[in-house]
């Protein structure tokens, strides 16, 4: 080999390392600057979790039975066998009649229960004219109205928390779901009946009914992630494979520390910040929190 061949090749060898380089380093300035354009989100993987969601209704006690006991006879009344408020057994002689029917003489309480009212001695009564009015409290019946939207998750067997006006908590489950709404309020009666054996729950009284309605795998997620899409319904955005993707939810439950919501895969990456700045479809860069 020649000395001006050799000299060629040691300009020539240079110059090519040196022009392939500049197309590396132009590569390079490219992703550099694809790289910079594309909008950075901040992401958090969310699984869901098995989730016990709660239908809270207004509910009212009422007793088991409520009975006006009459007289089959007209006469005065010359003896009283309890007074109001008092429990009394079945059977119990309530006001006992001066007259000639002698085997109508006792008026006796068809089951145990408490007086609600009776009559006082010295009163005179027509027949059918009532005597006492008498109620029984064991057991006691818890009725609420469910909204027709929620009725669907409603069903008999269901546990209930039922906590009273007056402080009181109980625990019992659903023993009546109706079938027909009311026309005019479009709810769906539920009652819920437990026992009462003390008589400490009073008829008419307001409580609290939650209703613990089947479990499912829910997201646990800030309001403040919340979105609206153009379309007007309510979801988050996530990313997947690097592009920001849409997800509509159903909220479950607004609790205190966040939103229980389904209605989207059960592990996603969500965005949490920058979420309003990017649109679906649209290529990211991630940094996962």
């Amino acid at each position: 080999m020649t000395k001006n061949i050799r000299i060629s090749l040691y300009i020539l060898i240079p110059t090519i390392f040196w022009m392939l380089s500049g197309l590396f380093v132009t590569e390079k300035k490219e992703t550099v600057m694809e790289t910079k354009k594309l909008f950075t989100v901040g992401t958090i993987v969310s699984k869901a979790v098995e989730f016990q969601p709660l239908i809270k209704l207004k509910a009212t006690t009422e007793s088991e039975a409520r009975v006006n006991v009459k007289a089959k006879t007209s006469g005065e009344v010359v003896r009283i066998g309890a007074t109001q408020g008092q429990f009394i057994d079945k059977d119990s002689i309530l006001c006992s009649l001066g007259v000639v029917e002698l085997n109508r003489t006792e008026v006796k309480a068809p089951f145990a229960g408490y007086i609600e009212q009776i009559v006082k001695p010295g009163n005179y009564l027509e027949r059918g004219q009532v005597c006492a009015t008498i109620i029984q409290l064991n057991p006691i019946t818890f009725m609420a109205e469910v909204p027709e939207f929620k009725i669907n998750k409603v069903k008999n067997g269901q546990g209930v928390i039922l906590k009273l006006v007056t402080g009181e908590e109980v625990e019992g489950r659903l023993t009546f779901v109706s079938k027909s709404a009311s026309p005019s309020t479009r709810t769906f009666k539920v009652e819920s009946q437990v026992r009462n054996p003390d008589g400490f729950i009073r008829d008419g009284l307001t409580a609290d009914m939650t209703i613990k309605i089947d479990k499912v795998l829910a997201h646990k997620i800030s309001p403040s992630i919340l979105l609206l899409s153009d379309e007007g319904k309510l979801g988050i955005r996530s990313v997947k494979e690097d592009l920001v993707q849409f997800n509509e939810i159903i909220i479950l439950e607004d609790s205190a520390d966040g939103l229980w919501v389904v209605g989207i895969p059960e592990v996603i990456e969500t965005i949490i910040q920058g979420q309003g700045f990017v649109e679906n479809g649209q290529k990211v860069l991630i940094n996962s929190l």
